[in-house]
């Protein structure tokens, strides 16, 4: 018996020693990749947020959301999300890169929240949130905290949609109308949705139609469409334009004139729009 206590002891302290070791090394995992992991994380995304500038923010990622975020991917547009969710977050960026996603952890209704995702300074808010409530709730703060961004909402019920735009809404979306447009579309012009589909979901060509503002001093006021050299700089199709005061002309003729402050409404590559607008801000298209 005691030529075997020895080596039973000696086996019983290695097991001690090893399962030690394991519960030690397994709790010092779960708090620096939970806790302390999720912290910095966190940490260094405020960071990334706070100097973002005239980007959009996306409130709630759920089934809405996430094909905002799609889009604005795809387009390079500059953006913010925020939800309560951080799996959901954590999948976002999974799926699209931690570089193009940035967010902010927390409730859209809330003003910290909202600041925190640079309220102040964005181009605008989109308010993709389950409830109706929430979005009234979220136009309202938008439109407190900032008055002059543009503020966009999603509507479930068709009696929230004026009641948002009175709230202080520039544009109210109905999915429920959005939705039913598109049923009767597959049914009466199934060529034409064919094409706008293919057109979004084609990741080679990223084909929009998107707008570009013709603003004060540009070089290109004052010319004709034909005489500008937004086509040879550019490979943009401008399909209609919208005046100053508001009209709207479709298919404008090539001897239609350029003035300050009309808007270009252009059928392009989205690498096309992002040259074009760079070309009308700083000047460097004028005349062919």
């Amino acid at each position: 018996t005691v030529a075997f206590a020895r080596p039973w002891t000696v086996g019983l302290i290695l097991l001690g020693s090893g399962t030690l070791v394991y519960f030690v090394s397994t709790f010092t995992a779960l708090i620096v990749e939970g806790d302390i992991g999720g912290a910095l994380r966190r940490n260094r995304m405020r960071k990334h947020v706070e100097r973002m500038k005239d980007h959009v923010i996306v409130c709630g990622v759920g089934t809405t959301g996430v094909h905002v975020v799609a889009e604005l991917i795809v387009t390079e547009t500059p953006f913010v999300v925020i939800d309560a969710d951080e799996q959901r977050l954590l999948k976002l960026q999974e799926e699209y890169g931690e570089k193009n996603v940035h967010w902010v952890l927390g409730d859209a209704t809330d003003d910290e929240v909202l600041r925190a995702a640079g309220i102040e300074h964005c181009r605008g808010v989109v308010s993709a949130l389950h409830d109706d409530k929430d979005n009234l709730f979220v136009t309202v703060t938008v439109r407190a905290l900032n008055s002059r961004t543009r503020n966009v909402a999603k509507a479930i019920e068709p009696t929230a949609v004026e009641k948002m735009k009175r709230a202080g809404a520039d544009s109210v979306v109905s999915t429920n109308y959005i939705g039913g447009m598109r049923l009767v579309s597959e049914m009466i012009r199934p060529q034409v949705t064919q094409f706008l589909d293919q057109m979004l979901r084609d990741r080679t060509q990223n084909l929009r139609i998107e707008e570009v503002q013709v603003p004060e001093g540009s070089p290109l006021v004052g010319l004709q469409l034909r005489e500008s050299a937004i086509r040879k700089v550019s490979d943009v199709l401008v399909i209609a334009v919208r005046e100053a005061d508001g009209e709207l002309v479709h298919n404008p003729p090539p001897s239609m004139t350029i003035s300050k402050g009309m808007t270009l409404i252009v059928l392009a590559r989205t690498k096309d729009v992002l040259r074009l607008r760079e070309g009308v801000m700083d000047g460097s298209i004028g005349r062919a």
